[in-house]
């Protein structure tokens, strides 16, 4: 059951007056001319040749050369301006992405010849990572610098959400008709059904990096344990009733890079592997990693995973991300409405009992070093050097600070 705590009024930012909210993504191309360009975008400062590049544009080229993550933008950006509008919070909500066009850095000086000088961020990732959390807040951090506004604009972020009931509930309601459809295909056999909870594979050293350094997290990373804490909440809801004889696990997908570099584990390819040969009977796949259904899960799921499925004679269905799901857009609203000054602001409801993630991260957090690197890029959305985190409760309930 969500709750309000004391250890997540702790970590909330005192309200603010935003001229503008901003969601963030990583952006996508918008036809063949763009694939390469943005892929190279994305692999900037590696030194991949094109012909490596061109290995990921096939599942971009099969589509048209568009990224579907683009129109889901769009989507969500115009629900959440028309729900924050219905609640009478007029605040214009702009679109920004890291790797294509519109890209931050033009965004902000946009917002800056408008006369909006104060950005409240909504990334379109859900959990704490380098490239979900800190690289945002270090893409607002560099273009600030660059133009020179870091002195006359103010740039904040919404905290990373995992545990939100507006980004819980899609997936509770899809893993049950998901549930639902496997049995029917299955028929009067039955038998056990795997449930997996896809996500992003990110290397390791990102995984044991995630989160600040003085917190303990489970398998010793805050990427792992929020999405664990989400899948164990989805099945809480679910309940055993409708789940039924099932198994379920926590998988990866989409890695790359050198095959050296170890990444989280397992993939989903191999899980369905393992799971065919100990007798499963059918696959749900819940893209808990994800916010939409873009590139990752068109192909990766879609295709490649549902593929393996048939091969293995698995009866198999993906459910769907929250997208513009009422209750996601309306959970975005509501972290939007707890950071504007003279809202009656919704509570700050959590999933999880460790409360809802900092508004302003610390500096160790998800910290990653990049290659060729002089020193920290800079950030925003964080704590000064040396200010204590709050981390637990004390006996009473009250919030013990490290």
């Amino acid at each position: 059951m969500s709750a309000e705590n004391a250890l997540s009024r702790a970590r909330a930012h005192a309200p603010e007056h935003y001229d503008a909210v901003v969601l963030s993504s990583f952006g996508g191309p918008e036809g063949q001319d763009d694939v390469l360009p943005f892929l190279r975008n994305v692999t900037k400062g590696r030194g991949i040749p094109d012909e490596r590049l061109e290995e990921v544009a096939t599942h971009y080229r099969a589509n048209g050369g568009v990224s579907p993550i683009n129109a889901q933008n769009r989507a969500l950006r115009s629900a959440l301006e028309a729900e924050l509008l219905g609640r009478g919070l007029s605040v214009p909500v702009l679109w920004a992405n890291r790797n294509w066009a519109p890209y931050v850095a033009d965004v902000v000086r946009e917002c800056h010849a408008r006369g909006l000088r104060k950005l409240l961020v909504l990334a379109t990732s859900a959990y704490s990572s380098y490239s979900g959390c800190r690289q945002y807040r270090e893409d607002y951090g560099v273009a600030l610098e660059e133009l020179g506004l870091a002195d006359e604009m103010q740039v904040d972020k919404v905290h990373q959400y995992y545990d939100s009931e507006g980004f819980v509930q899609p997936f509770v309601e899809g893993l049950r008709e998901g549930l639902a459809q496997v049995r029917d295909r299955l028929g009067a056999d039955g038998g056990r059904i795997a449930v997996l909870f896809c996500t992003h594979s990110i290397p390791t050293t990102d995984a044991e990096a995630s989160g600040p350094a003085r917190m303990d997290f489970e398998e010793g990373s805050a990427y792992v344990a929020q999405h664990l804490a989400v899948a164990r909440t989805v099945l809480e809801r679910v309940g055993p009733e409708e789940l039924g004889d099932h198994t379920w696990d926590l998988v990866y997908q989409s890695r790359s890079g050198p095959p050296q570099v170890p990444w989280l584990e397992p993939d989903v390819n191999d899980a369905l592997e393992e799971l065919a040969e100990r007798g499963v009977a059918g696959v749900v796949l819940v893209p808990l990693g994800f916010v939409s259904d873009h590139m990752e899960v068109k192909w990766d799921l879609d295709m490649e995973a549902l593929e393996t499925c048939e091969r293995l004679g698995l009866p198999a269905v993906r459910t769907p991300t929250a997208g513009t799901h009422p209750a996601f857009v309306a959970g975005l609203a509501d972290l939007v409405e707890q950071r504007v000054a003279g809202r009656a602001a919704p509570p700050r409801l959590s999933a999880c009992a460790e409360g809802t993630w900092f508004d302003d991260c610390a500096p160790d957090c998800c910290v990653k070093v990049l290659r060729g690197a002089t020193g920290p890029r800079p950030t925003i959305a964080q704590r000064p050097q040396g200010e204590p985190l709050p981390v637990a409760l004390d006996e009473a309930g009250e919030v013990r600070w490290s």
